[in-house]
């Protein structure tokens, strides 16, 4: 009798110690879920720029395009980049797509120090750039040469995905001087998510086009970025666009170009250019920026005194 209750108690503790041991790396693997829904939840930073500087060489001289600029953008954010003409917000793009480097600090891409241009950031221009010797589908068959591994079916499922996408699935085989304004910055659009990019960066895409076009492509933009959250980085001079369009609008001012504010737009999507609390924001936002150029030209009048 007391070896079967010996032999029961050592049954027992084996089987309790195998089960805790089974248990364990459970455990252990929930904390690792733990920590990576808890990381997972605070978007990580796609974008850090890091005191970049960057000067040229005008006709009357030196022109200092950006001064020690530090900005960091998260994953999925979408941030426009507001400020005067010269104030160095395409200089900046530049340098995050990698097709200019800086004179000083850096610009790094998850992590990674960006030394020259890469698929996993995309430019679009204001000018759409497209081949006229192409149509549609071949515009936007040419961009996706730069993703590698792909058949020549698998790409044409890829480019008439993103054209359905923009709502050009009726002109894949219409010519570019076929296409409105509107539709050739469409073409231009899709051409650049089929790489699909990690990063959109758009140098001021609508700025020749008519308000209603504009309009119209504000709402696209936005159902796009809702439906693959891109991170894309904006430049813009027009405070309502900015509005509309970004998370966060960054306030440049020139001579040198910096930083100066920011504002978090917390309204909710999507957004139209007629709206009440999108006016308001841009009211204070143009408030700020004509305190900022006032502030400007006040220093370069004392510049000008200073130097007789």
């Amino acid at each position: 009798m007391e070896l079967k209750f010996f032999c029961r108690e050592i049954f027992l503790r084996f089987f309790s110690i195998l089960l805790f041991l089974t248990w364990l790396p459970g455990l252990s693997y929930l904390r690792t879920m733990n920590t990576e829904f808890h990381y997972r939840s605070e978007p990580a930073e796609k974008l850090a720029i890091e005191s970049v500087s960057k000067t040229f060489n005008g006709r009357s001289g030196k022109v200092h395009a950006l001064d020690q600029v530090s900005l960091n953008i998260k994953e999925g954010e979408f941030v426009c980049l507001l400020g005067p003409s010269g104030c160095g917000k395409s200089t900046l793009l530049n340098i995050i797509a990698g097709l200019d480097p800086p004179d000083s600090g850096q610009v790094l891409a998850d992590g990674k120090a960006v030394t020259g241009p890469g698929r996993e950031r995309m430019v679009m221009f204001q000018e759409s750039a497209l081949y006229p010797w192409l149509d549609v589908l071949g515009n936007v068959l040419y961009g996706l040469k730069l993703k590698p591994n792909l058949t020549r079916s698998e790409r044409r499922k890829v480019a008439h995905f993103y054209l359905k996408l923009v709502g050009l699935e009726k002109f894949v085989h219409a010519h570019v001087h076929e296409l409105s304004g509107g539709m050739k910055q469409r073409v231009a659009l899709a051409r650049a998510l089929a790489p699909n990019p990690r990063v959109l960066l758009m140098d001021e895409p609508f700025a020749a086009l008519d308000a209603m076009t504009r309009e119209q492509l504000y709402g696209d933009l936005q159902e796009i970025w809702g439906k693959q959250r891109k991170t894309i980085v904006f430049v813009t001079h027009n405070v309502r666009e900015a509005v509309c369009l970004g998370d966060r609008v960054i306030l440049f001012s020139r001579s040198p170009g910096k930083i100066q504010d920011h504002f978090d737009i917390a309204l909710p999507r999507p957004r139209g250019m007629n709206s009440a609390n999108l006016a308001n924001y841009a009211a204070a936002i143009d408030e700020r920026l004509k305190e900022l150029l006032k502030k400007e030209q006040g220093e370069l009048n004392e510049l000008k005194v200073l130097n007789g």
